[in-house]
């Protein structure tokens, strides 16, 4: 436990699992001996727990609850609805608090870079997921679930998420949390066949092995690997041998190398050994045309020169995930990250950057599970904490002061509460589960203030 000279003011950039795990760790290691403000440009706390983990992963999205407990403690704050950029800058942050940590996340997709990526129709899976999940910003997006066939390119949970909740019905969602008008889009799907398609071979997917057999699992939906699809390179066969982890994917995916289940409205292929090479249609996607791959020997794959064309009529790139630059802050634009030691935050001479700190994907990119945030907080915070040992100038100004000079609308975390008995009590009357969510800014924000 380190023991300040006096209690620390940290402000932590971004509410989800990095960033209060970020504020839980100071908490713990001053024994309560600091104050930190938590911001968000959302009027929500906890990120990607509530609008990246999937809707019918509730043991996952209980994390929650643990997440809430760090909230309530006495030296946390919660300030919603305020933007770095936006609202406060970098030099705000520093006249106000000793230190500031970035955890800002990486929920940028990456692109694909073929022909064809810009057609309406070609969509970034973490649009498709912001929508399912509720985010207020891709509330009004619309998605054509008019079409028969879907690819979803990516082989990462991510990917198997988005194919789980196409091949779902609208009934087998409607007791999880998602937006009553994402329930109706759904009910409307006319999707019957949703490919997913992977670079690599089996042994290099990205997904659970959980994941895997959930998809399996599905009434819906019936599903199918081709079995030349599941031969394995020599480097595949020895990866299978000592991972663990891949040894399992490869006996989840092989279950479905027979014949599909008959009588499901819906069915998935998984597509190993091929590469997206150009979207097609003339205004809008009507087929996706993908190069067969082989192994080249040294962990990657090359063309094989074959192609085979998709009659898809909407495509979802899952292929990645990247942060973007935060006002100000130094960015490495090469690994997508704020380049930093242990969390100090690095300048271009590569020397620490005084009082600015960095945890999660921002600091380390887009990898691990939501716990791996927790060490990854820790480690950021004993830095910060040895930094601020011993006397140091105080604050310039207060952030009270600041926020209340520029009229900023700021929701507190009783606000938060206001918004979260809201949509309890929303599914209460759609007698729909235990919680649905309110997705446009206007009704979030007047939940908030108590207009239900």
């Amino acid at each position: 436990m380190t023991r300040m000279a006096s209690p620390a003011l940290v402000a932590v950039i971004g509410s989800g699992p990095a960033g209060i795990y970020a504020a839980e760790a100071l908490v713990k290691q001053t024994g309560g001996d600091v104050r930190v403000d938590v911001f968000d440009r959302l009027p929500t706390p906890y990120g990607l727990v509530r609008y990246g983990v999937a809707p019918d992963h509730t043991s996952i999205k209980s994390i929650a609850r643990y997440l809430q407990r760090v909230l309530e403690d006495p030296a946390v704050r919660f300030f919603g609805c305020v933007e770095l950029g936006r609202d406060l800058t970098r030099a705000d942050l520093l006249d106000c608090y000793d230190a500031v940590i970035y955890a800002t996340g990486a929920m940028v997709d990456r692109h694909m870079r073929i022909p064809g990526e810009d057609l309406p129709g070609s969509i970034a899976a973490t649009d498709f997921v912001n929508w399912y999940c509720g985010h207020p910003d891709a509330a009004d997006h619309e998605f054509d679930l008019s079409v028969e066939e879907v690819a979803v390119v990516g082989v990462g949970n991510v990917a198997v998420d988005v194919v789980r909740i196409l091949a779902k019905t609208a009934a087998e969602l409607r007791d999880t949390d998602v937006p009553e008008q994402v329930i109706e889009a759904l009910s409307r799907s006319r999707v019957e066949r949703i490919h997913m398609i992977g670079r690599r071979g089996p042994a290099q997917a990205k997904f659970t092995t959980k994941e895997a057999r959930e998809l399996g699992e599905l009434p819906n939906a019936s599903i199918h690997v081709s079995p030349a699809d599941m031969d394995l390179d020599p480097a595949s066969a020895a990866l299978a041998e000592s991972d663990r982890h891949v040894r399992g994917n490869i006996k989840a995916l092989s279950a479905w190398t027979g014949e599909p289940a008959p009588g499901r409205a819906r069915h998935i292929d998984v597509r190993f050994w091929r590469a997206p090479a150009e979207i097609l249609g003339t205004g809008r996607v009507e087929g996706l045309r993908l190069e067969k791959t082989r192994p080249d020997g040294s962990g990657r794959v090359t063309g094989t020169g074959e192609y085979e064309t998709l009659p898809v009529g909407m495509v979802l790139r899952s292929v990645g995930y990247q942060s973007v630059p935060l006002d100000g802050v130094p960015f490495d634009e090469r690994s997508r990250i704020v380049p930093n030691d242990g969390g100090r935050v690095l300048g271009p001479d590569g020397a620490p950057v005084p009082r600015e700190y960095v945890a999660g994907w921002v600091k380390r990119g887009p990898s691990g599970v939501v716990g791996t945030n927790k060490s990854d907080a820790a480690e950021t915070v004993r830095n910060l904490l040895e930094d601020l040992a011993g006397t140091r100038p105080a604050p310039k100004r207060t952030i009270e002061e600041l926020l209340e000079s520029r009229g900023l609308p700021v929701v507190t975390y009783a606000d938060w509460l206001n918004l979260d008995a809201a949509e309890i009590a929303l599914a209460r009357t759609l007698e729909r589960g235990e919680r649905v969510k309110l997705a446009r800014w206007e009704a979030m924000t007047s939940a908030c203030r108590g207009g239900g």
